[in-house]
This record gives structure tokens, sequence and C-alpha cells, in this order.
């Protein structure tokens, strides 16, 4: 059964991909040139839009329309709106094969409960790594494209690298998490009765009406009570004496 530690690590990781998705803070503006006022910064995320002032306001704006919006932020905010059910998914299948819980008092069904967690949350940390990456890709991109201006150009934001931690996170927990059920399965089979190698066959003893045989045996030796005779001869006409028995 999987450990308390490698619970948490995916709650952790789950609890950064609802950090990636509410921050709105996905694509900065790129401080390039001479012509950008640092004075003034502007936050893109998954849901709307802030601008930042040197005297520290900060004007945020929903975004009107999802058609508006690139093709990458929108792919983005699908593919981590599944992560978060994906998750949500993992941690009730976690939950409900832990050793603290009753839903199932079958150890096997909540091994394969733990199992199902474990690939939900490898799914998910591919899900947030295919998102977090295909933005930094654009954003790549943009940057070095000699048609778009200055102002147009944006560099990776903190929720592109919160999303490459919350997805390593996933990965290595749900690994574990596979890793555990298949080793307790395996620990489970093997300890089980009548399955090692040191397990003795049943014994069935014997009705009193039955007729068995039971061999006995003697240690006595087969010659001590037997008797020699020898006959002993003379020479006669030059031949040697003989002894028989």
């Amino acid at each position: 059964m999987p450990s308390a530690g490698v619970e948490i690590l995916v709650v952790t990781g789950w609890l950064g991909v609802m950090v990636v998705c509410c921050l709105p803070m996905w694509r900065v503006v790129a401080f390039v040139g001479q012509n950008i006022v640092m004075a003034h910064i502007i936050w893109e995320g998954l849901w709307m839009s802030c601008s930042v002032q040197s005297t520290g306001q900060m004007h945020c704006r929903i975004y009107d329309s999802m058609l508006g919006l690139p093709h990458d932020l929108r792919a983005s905010r699908a593919l981590t709106v599944t992560v978060l059910l994906l998750g949500v998914v993992g941690i009730s299948l976690a939950v409900a094969g832990a050793k603290c819980t009753n839903c199932m008092r079958d150890l096997a069904s909540k091994l394969r409960l733990v199992l199902l967690s474990g690939v939900a949350f490898v799914l998910s940390g591919l899900l947030l790594l295919v998102a977090v990456c295909w933005t930094a890709n654009v954003i790549v991109l943009d940057f070095y494209n000699p048609l778009l201006e200055e102002t147009q150009k944006r560099e990776f934001g903190n929720s592109l690298y919160f999303g490459w931690a919350a997805s390593c996170l996933l990965l290595l927990g749900g690994a574990l998490l596979s890793c555990s059920c298949s080793c307790s399965r395996g620990g489970a089979g093997a300890g089980s009765p009548g399955n090692g190698p040191g397990t003795s066959a049943p014994h069935h003893p014997a009705s009193h009406g039955s007729h068995a045989h039971t061999p006995s045996y003697s240690h006595t030796p087969s010659y001590s009570h037997t008797h020699y005779s020898a006959i002993k001869t003379l020479p006669v006409n030059g031949h040697e004496r003989r002894d028989y028995v």
C-alpha cells in the first residue's frame, strides 16, 4: 500500500495545478529594446490579463470571449481543466484505496483502486506538461519572429515554471503509487498460504475404519542367530586341507 509521503506528493502537485490555472502569469511582456516602458508590465493568463503600473496599481480584465484567445491559451485552458478533474478522480481513488478507510474491505480491490489512482496522476502530469510546453514553444517562436514588433513579444511567466514543477510532482507521485501497488500485490501473492516454496502439503489423518498399510522396519541384523558349521578335512593323498561350510 502507498505511504503517506507519496499521497502528500501527488496532492501537492494537484494544488500546484490549481495555482497554475488561476495565476494570470503565463505570458509577460518581454523587456527587449529601448521602446519598452519598464514601469508598465502586462501579464496574460488563462482567464484574465493584468496590467501593473509602477505605482503598484494593478488592473485585471477577464477575457470577453474564449474564441478571441490565441490557440495556445485555449488549448492550455482546456488541458488544465482536464488535469484538475483527473486530479480529483485520482485523489478520490487514492483515499478509497488507503489503509485507513473502510470503503472496501478486500485488499485486492484496494490495490486496484490505488493502481487506477496512480494512472490518473501520471496522465494528469502528462497533460499538464503538454499544455505548459505548448505555450512555451509559442512564446519562443514569437520571440524570435522578425515580423513581430518588440511590444508584441512575450516571455515566460511564473505560471510556466510552476506548471513544470507540478507536472514533475504528478508524474513522480503517480509512478510511485503504481509501483507500490505492484509491489504490494506481489508480496501478497507470495505470502498467501499454499503458494510459498516452504509450504507443506496438508496432512489428512486416516480414519479408524480404514485399512491403511503401515510399513514396519526391523533393525535386527539378518545374521544374528545364524549357526555355522565347519567341517575340516585332513590332507589326503597330498592335497591341501579345505574348509567346507
